[in-house]
């Protein structure tokens, strides 16, 4: 599962950050995604609820 963010999308809400921070995470100013450490239902559950769209799956 790929996991792409849109950064001119994103309202900065850090919902995705609070929710699943295993997956969602900022270091050193970068944003970073890493799905394989959270359940794929988790994943989809954080991209679903993102208030500004800001998150997509993509087949990987």
């Amino acid at each position: 599962m790929k996991v792409v963010w849109d950064d001119q999308a994103c309202c900065h809400s850090g919902n995705c950050v609070k929710t699943l921070p295993e997956v969602f995470k900022v270091e050193n100013g970068q944003f970073l995604i890493q799905p394989q450490n959270a359940s794929e239902q988790q994943v989809r559950q954080v991209v679903a609820a993102c208030p500004a769209k800001a998150l997509r799956i993509e087949a990987s």
